[in-house]
């Protein structure tokens, strides 16, 4: 039986603990309330709430807990926040929108700073943020199952406090701080918790254990024994089976696989289990005419027959991508717009494919994913299509969720720029159009492939320095190269973690990635 995968961090409060990963989402500022001149009001009863939630809260704790609500408190009710957000709504600015940009200024400005005091302030912020927040729409953030493992970012006092630690559980966060509140509670409460694991590759639901005397995170742990655990550092021998569409390199670095998808019937006969979910889903091969794609109601099915096979996984939908060499019967604009550009200038059929996306992603972790974006102000017109589109479904009733937004990443211009791309949540390399449009070649040219030589040392190398410019932003690979069991020493060397290929090219990568090591050298021995 393979030994599980022991993940080093930081040790933040001792104990040792393992059940099911509750991996956190962060919250999203959904576009549910219009903008009026009664935002200002509507922002004062929201935080008056937040501040008598806050109490509630604090009734019966310890003085620990009851000291950490009370500084809250004091930070609610500094005039300062809601001047700052008053001048935003009188601008027009959405009052939520108008608190969430208010607060980030100050979280970024606290996360900066030099002192680890004032960094570790920087999520009490974000709870402060995230509560008027959730009042203002009228989503509370939900707690978590008892006994679970909390896997996030960072955790909220809030969260923490609010929460039946009597069941056990623990908490792992990529980032956090030893020195922050949730540290300091759960130390009090003896709550075993790590630091700095950085993005741990777990699925919710999925085993894991908190080694918080080691400071390790203990993957596969329904084949860990807690009571005889090992102090040590991850091990670096053999790769254990695929699983959950986690692979590991020959020195332990975690890889994801995720499968390429047209149609929704092809993944019918894939199990999910074997899969990080689908990191790509080209729509316009399922929608094969402009009335498919005025067809709410059937992209809508589409989408969520998608998320109910991947039970939780998350499932990336591209949207259309037609135009120039990939005509849609019925759109008869110059070859010139293709993908995003075309969507803006029709942003009918962008709207349709809005709503429908908005509407499924309610059922499960789907993600959008714009086509052949060039300019950033082309990631923001469609994210302000969605924000409206969200408000029209909240005024029908409909419900809705606005998930990440991010990018495919196709047009050199961009490769070259992605520090630029702030509204981008995320980034997928489309090798197939970078590698045309970088060496100047058209996609049907006669003899032209990525299979050429003179071409993939420049893609590698913009590949390279473009994930360097995500500035830690989720990164994917969706294009041939990553299905190419060649190319993936020149793709891990390049700092791509996780790969999405065809169902059938998964067995052939898996093999490939375990005889390297992270930084794409060979394996000693093979």
């Amino acid at each position: 039986m393979a030994e599980p995968l022991r993940l080093k961090a930081t040790s933040a409060s001792p104990g040792i603990a393992s059940g099911p990963a509750f991996v956190a989402e962060p919250v999203e500022p959904a576009a549910t309330i219009p903008s009026s001149v009664s935002g200002q009001v509507e922002l004062a009863s929201a935080i008056e709430t937040a501040i008598l939630e806050l109490q509630e809260l604090a009734t019966g704790t310890d003085p620990d807990g009851g000291d950490i609500v009370e500084f809250q408190i004091e930070v609610l009710r500094d005039p300062t926040l809601t001047e700052a957000t008053g001048a935003r709504i009188e601008a027009g600015e959405n009052v939520a929108f108008a608190w969430v940009g208010t607060l980030d200024g100050y979280i970024r400005e606290l996360e900066c700073s030099e002192g680890d005091q004032l960094r570790a302030r920087a999520v009490d912020l974000l709870d402060i943020k995230n509560r008027v927040l959730s009042v203002l729409t009228g989503t509370p953030v939900n707690d978590f199952p008892a006994g679970s493992i909390y896997v996030g970012k960072d955790m909220e006092p809030s969260r923490f406090l609010a929460h039946d630690w009597s069941a056990g559980g623990g908490i792992v966060l990529y980032a956090g701080s030893a020195v922050g509140h949730v540290a300091l509670l759960a130390r009090s409460r003896s709550v075993p918790m790590v630091i700095g694991a950085g993005r741990v590759a777990t699925a919710r639901g999925q085993y894991i254990g908190v080694d918080g005397d080691a400071g390790l995170v203990i993957l596969e742990a329904a084949r860990w024994n807690a009571t005889s655990v090992e102090h040590c550092a991850p091990s670096t021998g053999t790769a254990p089976p695929l699983d959950n569409g986690i692979v590991y390199t020959s020195d332990g670095t975690q890889v994801l696989l995720s499968v390429n998808v047209n149609a929704p019937e092809e993944i019918d006969a894939i199990p999910a289990e074997v899969t990080a979910g689908i990191g790509l889903m080209r729509s316009e091969f399922a929608l094969m005419s402009l009335g498919d794609a005025a067809n709410e109601e059937k992209q809508f099915a589409i989408y969520r027959h998608l998320l109910d096979w991947a039970d939780g996984r998350p499932v990336t939908i591209r949207m259309l991508d037609v135009g120039g060499d990939k005509p849609l019967p019925g759109i008869t604009e110059a070859s010139s717009l293709r993908g995003i550009r075309l969507l803006l200038a029709r942003p009918q059929i962008a709207r349709v494919q809005a709503r429908a996306l908005l509407r499924a992603a309610v059922f499960g972790n789907l993600r959008i994913m714009l086509p052949m974006v060039t300019f950033p102000s082309e990631v923001d017109a469609m994210r302000q299509i969605c924000r409206e589109e969200a408000g029209e479904l909240h005024r029908r009733g409909v419900p809705h969720r606005t998930p990440p937004i991010g990018m495919m990443v196709e047009v050199p211009a961009a490769a070259l720029m992605l520090d630029e791309f702030e509204g981008a949540d995320f980034f997928s390399f489309g090798t197939n159009d970078l590698a045309q449009y970088l060496v100047a070649s058209a996609r049907e040219e006669a003899g032209f492939s990525l299979d050429q030589e003179q071409a993939v040392p420049a893609v590698l190398r913009l590949l390279t320095q473009a994930v360097r410019l995500t500035g830690g932003r989720p990164v994917s690979i969706c294009g041939d190269m990553a299905g190419d069991p060649v190319r993936m020493s020149g793709l891990l060397a390049a700092g791509i973690r996780h790969f999405s290929v065809a169902p059938a090219r998964l067995g052939a990568i898996r093999s490939a990635l375990v005889g390297l090591n992270a930084d794409g050298t060979k394996a000693a021995g093979d």
